[in-house]
C-alpha cells in the first residue's frame, strides 16, 4: 500500500496544475465519468453525500450540481484548499475539510451516498477505506467508487499502455515539474485488482448489490454497493 507521507507530499507539489493535467491528460474524459457517477448515484435534491478524497472537488461540485448537500475531505491541505473557490459562484452547498478518508470527520450512518473518484488506490489501506464508507453510509445508502482499471486487453489494451506507460508520464512530468508522480499513476494503477476483483473487497467491506461498469472501453470502473438495510 502507498506510503501516506509520500502520497500527501506528492500531491501537495502537484496541486496547482493537477486540474489542468487531468483535463489535458484525459482529454476531458474524466469530466464525463464523473458525470456518469452522479447519474448512477441516483441522488435527489437536498441528499448528503460525503466525498471522500476530494482533491480540488471536481466529484463534489458535481454532485452539488444535481441539488446534493456534499462535504468534501481531502488528506492533502494543498488540495482541498483549491475546491472552495471553484465552489463560490456557483451556489453550490458544499463544506470541504482537511482530514483522513481512513477517519472521516463525520457521524456513522449520515451520508446517502459516500463517493471516491480516483482516491482508493491512494490510500494506505484501502479495505480499512472501505469500511469507514460503509461506516458513514446510512442503512440503504450507497458507495461509489471511480477508478482506474489495469490495461485492458488486445490491441487497445497494448495501445493504452504504450500511452500510459510511456507518454503520460513524460507529459505529465513537463507540466507538473514532477516526474515522478506522473510515474507513479502507472504503476499503482497496474497493480490495482480488476474489477471482478475490486466488487469482492467491497462485499467482505459489508456491502451488498455491489456492481461495476467499465468506462472508455475498460480503463477505469464505476463501482457501486448498498449498505444493507437494518445493518447497525
Amino acid at each position: 500500500m502507498p506510503d501516506p507521507r509520500e502520497v500527501r507530499s506528492m500531491f501537495a507539489r502537484i496541486a496547482g496544475r493537477y486540474d489542468l493535467l487531468n483535463r489535458v491528460l484525459s482529454a476531458g474524459i474524466d469530466r464525463r465519468w464523473r458525470r456518469r457517477a452522479v447519474r448512477r448515484s441516483g441522488v435527489g435534491r437536498g441528499a448528503l453525500v460525503v466525498d471522500a478524497c476530494c482533491g480540488t472537488g471536481d466529484l463534489s461540485l458535481e454532485f452539488a450540481a444535481a441539488g446534493a448537500r456534499v462535504v468534501g475531505v481531502d488528506f492533502t491541505r494543498e488540495m482541498v484548499g483549491l475546491a472552495p473557490p471553484k465552489a463560490r459562484g456557483r451556489r453550490a452547498a458544499t463544506l470541504f475539510a482537511h482530514a483522513d478518508a481512513l477517519r472521516l470527520p463525520v457521524r456513522s450512518g449520515c451520508a446517502d451516498v459516500v463517493s471516491v473518484a480516483f482516491g482508493v488506490r491512494n490510500l494506505a489501506d484501502a479495505h480499512a477505506g472501505l469500511r469507514e464508507f460503509v461506516r458513514v453510509v446510512r442503512p440503504g445508502g450507497m458507495v461509489l467508487v471511480l477508478e482506474f482499471s489495469p490495461p485492458p486487453r488486445g490491441w487497445f489494451g497494448r495501445l493504452y499502455s504504450f500511452y500510459f506507460q510511456r507518454v503520460l508520464p513524460k507529459v505529465g512530468g513537463w507540466i507538473s515539474g514532477d516526474a515522478e508522480a506522473y510515474r507513479y499513476l502507472p504503476r499503482t494503477v497496474s497493480a490495482w485488482p480488476e474489477p471482478q476483483e475490486f466488487r469482492r473487497w467491497m462485499e467482505r467491506a459489508g456491502l451488498e448489490h455491489c456492481g461495476h461498469e467499465s468506462l472508455s472501453f475498460g480503463i477505469a470502473a464505476l463501482h457501486w454497493g448498498r449498505r444493507p438495510v437494518g445493518s447497525q
